[in-house]
């Protein structure tokens, strides 16, 4: 079975179908590790899509704030504004499958999607630290998060936390053999606001009797992105952000 793990889509169609038709004959099952709405323009389109195609979805911080389960006082003020927008534009159907969606992390097939942390699903896993003091709550071998936008992850043994890094800004591509006996926190990066100074779709794809997970990196039509969040009427930082990856 091939995996094609996405996280924090934030509403970037654009973005989407960049990665969609860029992972086009790789996967068999695709996968979303939680915010698939706010800062972008295309909530309604992003939520109808992942009804259709995603096998399993966690919620995500933004998901929540669409639902009114999140207190959006501790969001900056561009953010706070997307999520009251973005619930606006979702039809009943789809915040109620946003209602639906449930909390990390969940297992499928020996491995386990969550959003943050194991611990707390708004906790971010950024640094080396932060991922170790998680190594005890791990409840399976391979893990896969998001919520912090930064494609990479961990690998955790008892003497700590070895870092990943990203797609190099000169490849497309990088592919890692996953150790045994390790523990493994795999964050695929952001499809549609990534974090980690590279401002192309970010994915992963994950085959388990391999042990073996490959990371993307994807441009996208980013002027059409920019374009749909300015005529929605959202913060223009929100545009001006994806052209830097921050």
């Amino acid at each position: 079975m091939r995996y094609l793990i996405l996280s924090d889509v934030h509403a970037n169609w654009e973005a989407l179908q960049a990665v969609l038709e860029h992972a086009r004959g790789r996967y068999d099952e695709i996968l979303c590790c939680g915010d698939l709405v706010g800062y972008g323009a295309d909530p309604e389109a992003a939520v109808a899509w992942a009804r259709q195609n995603a096998r399993v979805i966690v919620r995500g911080n933004h998901d929540k704030a669409a639902i009114g389960l999140e207190d959006i006082e501790w969001f900056n003020p561009a953010a706070a504004y997307a999520a009251q927008w973005t619930q606006r534009q979702l039809s009943p159907q789809n915040l109620e499958f946003l209602r639906q969606l449930p909390r990390g992390p969940v297992a499928v097939s020996g491995f386990q999607i969550l959003h943050g942390s194991p611990v707390d699903e708004d906790d971010y896993l950024i640094s080396p630290h932060e991922a170790a003091a998680v190594y005890g709550y791990l409840a399976a071998p391979v893990s896969f998060f998001g919520h912090s936008h930064l494609q990479g992850g961990f690998l955790l043994g008892p003497e700590g936390a070895a870092e990943i890094g990203p797609v190099p800004a000169r490849r497309t591509s990088i592919e890692l053999e996953l150790p045994a006996g390790r523990a493994c926190l795999i964050n695929p990066g952001s499809v549609g606001q990534p974090r980690d100074g590279d401002p192309r779709a970010a994915y992963v794809i994950y085959v388990p009797e391999e042990r073996r997970v490959t990371y993307y990196r994807v441009p996208y039509d980013l002027a059409t992105a920019q374009r749909k969040i300015l005529q929605a009427g959202l913060p223009e930082a929100l545009a001006l952000r994806l052209a830097y990856g921050s």
